[in-house]
């Protein structure tokens, strides 16, 4: 009976003092709309750099943090009641007397907890703050300008016409490439040429011409023409949530499917077909002059072909698996090729009477993309989830890596500073730079974005409005505004 007695003393004691502890979170609720009241009317008063919204957000974020260290802090108190209580009088647990080394474990065990909590909690905290400026540095310095939609399948390509008219051109698993007014989003002529999917798209440096890499085992040369639109003014999307992620159904990208398109002119004949492969073209470029053009296939071999007559000037075997890409040198007669074998080659065509060949290794999954830069650097992505910058004088290892959290598409450099554009499997494109330092993510959103796999992006640093364009397996290109100057000045 008196360990009855006792127990059910302790028991009120306990229920008197939660009751006291809701009381005071009440209490604290209760003038925390006065004390944020006072908080933002001493913030007004200081002198401060920082936009009113950016302010308004880190003090709502700072009290959220203080109601939750007021809250862990009453509960450390209480906690520490009881601890004394315990070792004062002592305690019967399931007919069991605690000992003072028990009382005494059972204490850290506590304290230890509460550690735990309160690192938990400052963590979240932090990185929300963290979290909430990254977004409105990033949503500043990239914003989505236009959408290009019409494609009825996903998008292995994008390219920009080197020429005037400056046009954007898009390939697709639908059998089609498309040409697209930048300023306008809308769709100005229709390759249909091909038999199977359109995987590669690019412009002759000089002529209204364009090359294509197909599913059909082809590669195919066709002039175009056409005439832009006037242009409207695009569509301001920079204040939109650049964290929030969704998925959207195949129904809602295919409600979008063939918008404008019923005027679109459509060529269905080549000027020339390049046909010596064995399997799937998935990638060609035009070599420096443009009167050469190579292509990589799933045949393993790199073909080097002579545009005016058609004809096979070199096949580039070597390769142990599917070629991935290939790229041209802008200024050297240079070629990169990737292959599905881990590693890349660099073939040598300056001196007409031989061609040397260089393997690099270093990636431990398919190698997706390597592309030259202003200088003697490659970049080159891979399925391993890396990116590496090499030297072409020493290719023995690269001089940079950059690890992502995605495996990497077609990557793109820009010209004047090196940025690396990287698309990811993920749906995320990320900027960095030479050194392997992260510049920035392009915002993602239900409204703005990729919402499949990125296939590639490419820098067009010349247009004043969109300066890099990326596309996608959502069936859409997306052409954005990279403000250039003020992500290196982050840096």
């Amino acid at each position: 009976m008196p360990a009855e007695s006792g127990s059910s003393a302790a028991a009120r004691q306990s229920k008197q003092k939660r009751k006291s502890h809701s009381l005071s979170i009440r209490r604290t609720n209760s003038s925390e709309q006065e004390r944020a009241g006072l908080q933002r009317e001493m913030l007004e008063g200081q002198d401060s750099k920082l936009p009113v919204p950016v302010r308004n957000t880190l003090l709502d974020l700072f009290g959220q943090i203080e109601r939750e260290f007021e809250n862990l802090y009453i509960e450390n108190l209480e906690l520490r009641r009881e601890i004394e209580r315990l070792t004062v009088e002592g305690q019967t647990v399931d007919g069991t007397e605690l000992s003072k080394g028990q009382l005494k474990a059972k204490a850290v065990h506590s304290t230890s907890q509460l550690s735990q909590k309160l690192k938990t909690t400052y963590k979240a905290s932090t990185s929300k703050i963290v979290s909430s400026f990254k977004t409105t540095t990033t949503r500043a310095v990239c914003q989505l300008v236009r959408e290009y939609v019409g494609h009825r399948d996903g998008i292995w390509d994008v390219s920009v016409t080197r020429t005037q008219p400056v046009v954007l051109g898009t390939a697709s698993a639908d059998h089609t490439a498309m040409l697209w007014s930048i300023e306008m989003g809308k769709c100005l002529l229709k390759y249909a040429g091909h038999a199977g999917s359109v995987n590669s798209v690019k412009f002759h440096p000089t002529e209204q011409m364009a090359l294509t890499a197909s599913g059909d085992q082809t590669s195919h040369i066709w002039r175009y023409l056409v005439q832009l639109p006037t242009p409207q003014p695009a569509v301001d999307t920079s204040q939109m949530s650049g964290e929030e992620e969704v998925d959207f159904s195949d129904k809602d990208e295919a409600d979008a499917d063939g918008e404008g398109l019923s005027e679109c002119p459509t060529i269905r004949a080549p000027l020339t077909t390049l046909k010596s492969h064995q399997g799937v073209v998935i990638a060609a470029d035009w070599l420096v002059g443009g009167k050469q053009v190579v292509t990589a296939s799933w045949d393993r071999t790199a073909n080097l072909y002579d545009v005016e007559t058609s004809e096979l000037v070199h096949s580039l075997t070597g390769h142990d698996q599917e070629l991935t890409h290939c790229c041209t040198h802008p200024t050297q007669r240079l070629v990169v090729t990737s292959s599905r074998d881990t590693t890349f080659r660099l073939w040598d065509f300056r001196d007409p009477s031989i061609h040397s060949v260089n393997v690099f290794q270093g990636h431990t999954d398919t190698v997706t993309s390597a592309v030259f830069t202003v200088g003697d650097n490659v970049v080159s992505g891979s399925d391993d989830r890396t990116i590496k910058v090499w030297d072409l004088k020493n290719m023995r290892s690269p001089i940079a890596t950059i690890r992502t959290d995605s495996a990497v598409n077609r990557i793109s450099v820009s010209v004047s500073q090196r940025i690396i554009a990287l698309p990811h499997d993920n749906r995320q494109v990320r900027l960095f730079d030479m050194s392997g330092v992260r510049l920035a993510r392009l915002p993602r959103s239900n409204r703005q974005g990729h919402r499949r796999m990125v296939c590639c992006a490419v820098w067009n640093e010349d247009h004043p409005t969109c300066n890099l364009f990326t596309c996608g397996f959502d069936r859409q290109a997306i052409g954005w505004n990279i403000n250039i100057p003020a992500l290196l000045q982050e840096k």
